[in-house]
This record gives structure tokens, C-alpha cells and sequence, in this order.
């Protein structure tokens, strides 16, 4: 694939699954140009760099794999102000002109009267940066493209921006640029993943985009399922946790035998606990059948126990790359 778009409800670790797996990439050797439209600087707090500019950065290396030399995690904030500045630069060599416009508040205005026009800026400089072409011979080219997407509620409606626009450009440069860009996110470059974590609402939401996508005819990749709690008991300790029928007096001896101070509350407050997660745990289970019908691959990342920080983030891209994602 050349264009990997990550997307997920809000909550399910969207931003952290993009990042990982453009380092997960990078393993492997290619050149990964990891971009967000957002507006929110999550790659520059993830990677612990400065705030990033309309410029491509490198902020990474991949993970060192066997004899594999292994390729950068570039990095690339786009806003869609500076989009159609270098669009308008590019396509009709307005440099000056183009700035000059910025500031009578043309650029502004042209941004916000409709949000397809907004998202053809921002997909198109993805789309710019994927398939790097002869107006722009001085940049950089890569290997992959992972896009940071908007929310699993608006994705169908960020890419679908050929239809996002069919009422209000028929014709021009504009509807010119959606229909280019359909012919990459259509195609068999581009995977659409979904980030979810094993909860009813993010599942279902999970559901509907897969749904979505489809009948947009946007190609459905993986779904990734994020903050996957550690398995440490068994079935049938899972099973009596539940039931409440755990062993009282062997917890009490173990207690004991690890030279801690026992008290009736003590024993209380653990078999509560324990009940608690078989219960979270059997629910998780259930959602992860649901997963698993929903018709696409998917993945499974641990939650780390000290949250995520750059070496979280390489935790998690060898996790992806154990899986077979990258």
C-alpha cells in the first residue's frame, strides 16, 4: 500500500495507532511521511519535537530489524490555509498574488464558506505527497503515506469529497482536484484502517464507518484494536472470579506466603477486584467476536502499563510489525 488512512472514534488511541504504524513501516526500510490535518500538533507531542510547520520533517528512525537498514518517519502538518497557497503557487504560479490574498482574507474565506472545499485542500496535499509529480521536482519522495484522519463519524465524508461537492462545484479546477484525488483513495494503494478499543459504542461506530466506506466504495483496510488489557488469568480462574467462587483460604496462604499483612478487608477488596475485572473482561470478549465479523483483518496492540511515550510508540510499531501490518 501506498496510503495508509487511520481513523477511529475519538478516545481509541487514533493518533498513537498512526504513529506506530508509520514507525512499523519504517522498519522495514521505506521512507514514511506520517501527516495530520487536525490541527491539534499530536505528532509533535508524540515524538516530543517542536510544533510543527507546513514542511516535511524528519522525526524518526524505524526499528532496526536484522540485517534491514531501517528507513524515517518524516512528518507533515497541514492546514488548509497553506494547502491552497501552495496549491494556487503550484498549479497557477501565484507566489506573491497568492499572499497577497492571504491578507485582504480571501484565503480564509475560500477555506471556510463550505467544508468539501476545505477537505479537497487538505486531501489534495495528501494526495500531493503520495504521488509526487514533476511541479513539484524538488521534494522529497516516499515510500508510504500514513494519514492521521479525522474522527470514524466524518471519514466517509473527509475522503468521499468528490460527492461532498457534487452541489456546489460541477465544473473548475476545484472539482478538477476531488476527482484526481478519488482515483487514489479508490484505488489499490489505499487502505482506510479503523481504530477501535473493545467497548460497545466504539465497536458499533466501528461497525457503521466499515459500513460506510463501502457503499462509498472506499477500501476498507484493518481494524486495529487498541488498549487490549494483559491476559494474566486463566478461564476457569476468570469464571470463578465471577461467580465468586475463588479459593478464599489459598488467597489467604499466598498472602501470607509473600509476607504481607492479611486482614479480612484485604481478601474483600481483592475478590472484589478480581470480580470486577472477569466481568470487564467477559465483556471485552464479546466485543471482540463482533470484531471479528465485521469482514476485515484485524490487529490487536497491548495497553501499555506506563501509557505512551517515544518508546511506547516503538513498542507498539513492533507489535504491528510482529502482526504483519507493516
Amino acid at each position: 500500500m501506498q496510503l495508509h488512512v487511520v481513523t477511529g472514534k475519538g478516545g481509541t488511541g487514533k493518533s498513537t495507532v498512526a504513529a506506530a504504524l508509520a514507525l512499523s513501516l519504517a522498519s522495514t526500510g521505506k521512507e514514511v511521511l506520517l501527516c495530520e490535518v487536525e490541527g491539534r500538533q499530536g505528532i509533535a507531542r508524540m515524538f516530543d519535537v517542536d510544533p510543527l510547520p507546513y514542511e516535511e520533517r524528519r522525526i524518526a528512525r524505524g526499528l532496526p530489524v536484522g540485517d534491514v537498514s531501517p528507513g524515517s518517519v518524516h512528518a507533515l502538518h497541514i492546514d488548509a490555509e497553506s494547502a491552497l497557497l501552495e496549491y494556487l503557487a503550484m498549479y497557477y504560479r501565484l507566489g506573491r498574488a497568492g499572499r497577497a490574498l492571504d491578507r485582504f482574507g480571501i484565503i480564509d474565506f475560500a477555506t471556510t464558506i463550505a467544508p468539501g472545499v476545505r477537505d479537497v485542500l487538505l486531501t489534495g496535499k495528501v494526495y500531493e505527497a503520495a504521488q509526487r509529480n514533476a511541479r513539484n521536482k524538488s521534494a522529497k519522495t516516499y515510500d508510504a503515506v500514513v494519514l492521521d484522519a479525522p474522527p470514524t463519524g466524518r471519514i466517509t465524508q473527509f475522503l468521499n469529497v468528490n460527492g461532498e461537492l457534487a452541489g456546489l462545484a460541477k465544473v473548475g479546477p476545484i472539482k478538477n482536484q476531488a476527482d484526481t484525488v478519488m482515483t487514489l483513495f479508490r484505488s489499490p494503494k489505499t487502505l482506510v484502517h479503523l481504530v477501535t478499543v473493545l467497548e460497545e459504542m466504539p465497536v458499533q461506530e466501528t461497525a457503521d464507518g466499515i459500513k460506510d466506506l463501502r457503499a462509498a466504495q472506499l477500501p476498507v483496510g484493518a481494524v486495529i484494536v487498541n488498549l487490549v488489557r494483559p491476559r494474566d488469568l486463566g478461564t476457569a480462574d476468570l469464571k470463578a472470579a465471577r461467580t465468586g467462587t475463588l479459593d478464599r483460604e489459598q488467597i489467604t496462604a499466598d498472602l501470607l506466603s509473600a509476607k504481607i499483612d492479611v486482614s479480612h478487608e484485604l481478601v474483600d477488596a481483592l475478590l472484589l477486584e478480581a470480580r470486577d475485572h472477569a466481568e470487564r473482561r467477559a465483556l471485552e470478549d464479546e466485543q471482540r467476536a463482533v470484531v471479528q465479523d465485521l469482514g476485515a483483518p484485524t490487529y490487536e496492540l497491548n495497553r501499555l502499563a506506563d501509557g505512551v511515550d517515544l518508546g511506547g510508540l516503538y513498542e507498539l510499531a513492533a507489535q504491528l510489525k510482529g502482526q504483519g501490518l507493516a
